[in-house]
């Protein structure tokens, strides 16, 4: 029996991760975003998001301290089960080793697609977007935060596949429905 596909796209900020989680959801895929966890905990608790993001930063680093440094997984875990029943599930913002050490024993079938991005690029695209954008300064900030304190290099350096988005739209789509195709070969051997 064949089974569903499993999806993390990891990269660091400003890459294009939304842009392949975005396109995989409407191949069809169930989109799970690990933000949602902070965003839905947060409201529940009654805090603020503020612009600058410091609270979404402090709220997640609490949780981490509190459920562990692979909590966002644990809490994922079951909506990722039932989706898999169903469809195939792309996840938006796996982090940590953590993270990717609990689902790997959870789902074998798990692939990570790392979005790649020259990082003066990043920075451009990050300072015009419309939601979350940030300065330089502080998207510099968040990289050296997510690297040291996350365990976020893991996940992009243990990548099965690669994806460049340095500016052809067109090319990273190819390169996304390549990779596509690859994971169905694969796992339908």
């Amino acid at each position: 029996m064949k089974r569903n596909k499993l999806i993390a796209v990891v990269g660091m900020a400003g890459s294009g991760k939304s842009i392949a989680t975005d396109y995989l959801e409407g191949k069809g895929f169930v989109k799970l975003y690990f933000g949602g966890i902070t965003y839905k905990l947060m409201e529940e608790a009654g805090v603020k998001r503020t612009e600058d993001g410091k609270s979404e930063k402090e709220f997640r680093e609490n949780l981490r301290k509190e459920h562990g440094a692979a909590c966002y997984a644990k809490f994922l875990e079951p909506e990722i089960e039932k989706a898999l029943l169903e469809k195939n599930v792309v996840l938006d913002g796996l982090y940590s080793w953590d993270e990717y050490n609990y689902l790997i024993e959870k789902f074998p079938n798990l692939q990570l697609v790392c979005i790649l991005a020259d990082k003066k690029l990043r920075y451009e695209r990050v300072n015009v977007r419309k939601e979350r954008s940030f300065t330089k300064d502080a998207i510099i900030y968040r990289d050296i935060n997510e690297i040291e304190n996350l365990a976020k290099g893991g996940p992009i350096a243990y990548a099965d596949y690669y994806l460049l988005n340095n500016e052809d739209l067109d090319k990273y789509i190819v390169r996304l429905e390549e990779i596509i195709k690859d994971i169905e070969k694969y796992e339908g051997e």
